[in-house]
């Protein structure tokens, strides 16, 4: 198996990282800095033979086919693709800023750069070696706060807005690239104990990883384009 993740350095994404080089599987790690990701480096140097790092700024289109590049490099194929990089701007802090009152432009932005255009442009980029893998599949880490049906609050506005829209983005990939033998799924991987998260929510990362990886090795081509839960529950649009 040959896995990219993004948002590889903490979290889900370093989880997931850990348990498929646990597997015995080949990952490409992305995230933003690297060289300042302590506990990847760590995991580069026990599994050297099989963890690639890789700079990723999904922001960023040079930084984008720079990553594509290094893949192309060292494999002709990927087999799975987890989009999990994602910010919730101001996560942790006490103050207000995805409330309305306090509701910024520049919040905004981000939050659909990196929640929903960024998953859209990296899976693009990376499509051919993922049509040249074994069942290439998409997952795009969404969340349940991305549910019309369920959005029964205001706050956080941003966030909820950028993973409706990574829904519709990667719905309408899977539309596209179902007849190419490909699927595309979005994943909502529960209220995680991450830097996002915080310490009250109920969800150990490695418990998520492990669905997320059991639901990537099981999907089927009629759940191309479908929403559900790390441990495969649909979730409503």
């Amino acid at each position: 198996m040959r896995a990219f993740i993004t948002g590889a350095n903490r979290g889900l994404g370093l989880e997931l990282t850990r348990q498929y080089l646990e597997r015995g599987d080949q990952v490409f790690a992305a995230s933003r800095h690297p060289a300042e990701a302590t506990e990847l480096q760590q995991l580069h140097q026990q599994y050297a033979d099989r963890l690639v790092l890789l700079p990723l700024d999904v922001t960023n289109d040079a930084s984008i086919a720079a990553a594509v590049q290094a893949v192309s490099a060292v494999t002709d194929a990927l087999d799975v693709l987890i989009n999990n990089a994602g910010v919730y701007p101001h996560a942790g802090s006490s103050d207000a800023h995805q409330r309305l009152g306090q509701l910024t432009h520049n919040d905004a932005i981000e939050a659909m750069q990196v929640n929903a255009v960024g998953p859209l442009l990296v899976s693009q980029a990376l499509l051919p070696l993922l049509r040249a893998g074994h069942k290439g599949r998409i997952l795009s880490i969404s969340s349940g706060q991305g549910s019309l049906t369920w959005k029964a609050t205001g706050d956080p506005y941003h966030y909820s807005a950028s993973k409706a829209a990574l829904n519709m983005y990667m719905r309408s990939l899977a539309a596209e690239i179902g007849n190419q033998g490909l699927i595309s799924v979005l994943v909502d991987p529960g209220w995680m104990r991450t830097g996002m998260g915080g310490d009250a929510a109920t969800q150990d990362p490695a418990d998520s990883a492990r669905g997320i990886i059991r639901l990537a090795e099981q999907l089927h081509a009629e759940e191309n384009g479908s929403f559900v839960t790390w441990q495969g529950q649909p979730v409503p649009w």
